[in-house]
């Protein structure tokens, strides 16, 4: 069955995570998404690690499955205009170069959307227009460093430090994606596109101030900004007897049920721990108990007293014990499938559902430059044109 965004078709000229996270989602739910390479492709394609070949490392796979690659030399002027072509056919455009680089190659908002009002143009920046910071590349540790998530490390337990997960680049990716769907929601009752600027530094502060914010936010402010629960060294995976496991109990009957797992009754009414607000005003000792209790008992054990008392609680899973997660495996999330030039892959499902229908599973990411000619030939470009660009090493076909 057809995804939500089947018939819309999209050109990305990004490269790395942010851009790739966002088309990736729309290709998701059935978007046409056409992939613009440099001739030596995407970074993303060698900084990611091994793969069974050159450029097809297992974070690229993951990230730009169901997509389609050109690759064009931009440095010369008949791949630019090669570019604009195709982006007179496309419903969006998204790109994380950056504004100058966009005028410079005549791809930004103004420049394509004056030949085509409809054409949504997406551009995802490291800083926006307007402040000190416009214009600065960046990356998402950059992002996490000036965004204040390195700072809630160093909140919590005194040393800065990057959360080991591209969070900014993915988090900026997710709200592009959803920015580009309000967009298309207004063409449909308007028929007038739109030009998004999505930076990553401005979003990624917000949920840090919305998260921390906290006393800090009454003038003149009633405490300092941090909400001490969230930053709390006690506030990761309790030990068991055998690994560990991973409770939040918030409410009274969740936290008075607790108590009774642990054997603690009595703390049910002690004055310190017995309502929300008392637990909230003695976080240190409420999750010191919680850091201290599990040991006598099997991760398994806990989770079925938990679960039988209706605690929130999950195992504890590392990074390679996620791949054989059961939930993860009858949901489809993960799954093994053969790429037709890699072999055998572990391929990540969508993780949503809609009740109309999920688009079907996409195929695997392309090669350099799979699809250059056929996406040409879609745009009007004649056989002699697209032989012309080979001839001049402006559109490549695979890796050099």
């Amino acid at each position: 069955m057809a995804g939500p965004l089947d018939g819309v078709r999209v050109l990305d000229l990004s490269a790395v995570v942010v851009g790739p996270i966002c088309t990736h989602v729309l290709c998701e739910q059935g978007a046409e998404v056409i992939k613009v390479e440099a001739p030596t492709g995407d970074l993303l394609r060698h900084l990611a690690g091994r793969g069974r070949s050159a450029g097809m490392n297992g974070k690229f796979l993951n990230f730009n499955r169901g997509k389609k690659s050109i690759a064009i030399d931009l440095k010369q002027p008949a791949g630019i205009e090669a570019l604009r072509r195709v982006a007179a056919t496309v419903d969006v455009f998204v790109t994380n170069i950056r504004p100058d680089a966009q005028q410079r190659l005549g791809v930004d908002a103004d420049a394509l959307r004056a030949a085509a009002p409809r054409l949504i143009h997406c551009s995802i920046t490291g800083f926006g227009s307007g402040g000190p910071y416009a214009g600065r590349a960046a990356y998402d540790t950059v992002i996490q460093g000036a965004s204040g998530v390195a700072g809630t490390f160093a909140a919590s337990t005194g040393e800065p430090r990057y959360v080991p997960f591209l969070v900014a680049d993915h988090t900026v990716g997710l709200v592009a994606a959803q920015l580009i769907g309000f967009a298309l929601y207004r063409r449909e009752k308007t028929g007038i596109g739109e030009a998004i600027e999505v930076p990553m530094f401005e979003n990624m502060a917000a949920y840090i101030m919305q998260e921390h914010l906290g006393a800090a936010s009454f003038r003149p402010p009633l405490g300092p900004p941090g909400d001490h629960r969230v930053l709390s060294p006690d506030g990761k995976p309790l030990p068991t007897k055998d690994g560990f496991v991973c409770i939040s109990a918030n409410t009274d009957a969740q936290a008075h049920a607790f108590f009774d797992a642990i054997g603690r009754p009595e703390l049910k009414t002690d004055p310190r721990f017995a309502k929300v607000a008392q637990r909230v005003q003695h976080t240190k000792e409420y999750f010191h108990i919680r850091a201290t209790s599990l040991g006598g008992r099997t991760t398994a054990e806990w989770l079925e007293i938990f679960d039988r008392m209706d605690v929130p609680a999950s195992p504890y899973n590392t990074l390679s014990s996620l791949i054989d997660d059961p939930h993860l495996r009858a949901v489809g999330m993960v799954r093994e499938e053969d790429h037709p030039t890699e072999g055998a892959t572990i391929a990540i499902g969508a993780p949503n559902r809609f009740s109309g229908g999920n688009t079907p599973p996409r195929p695997p990411a392309p090669r350099l430059g799979a699809d250059g000619a056929a996406i040409l030939a879609q745009a009007g470009l004649s056989t002699d044109e697209i032989d012309a660009l080979r001839h001049d090493g402006v559109l490549i076909e695979g890796m050099p």
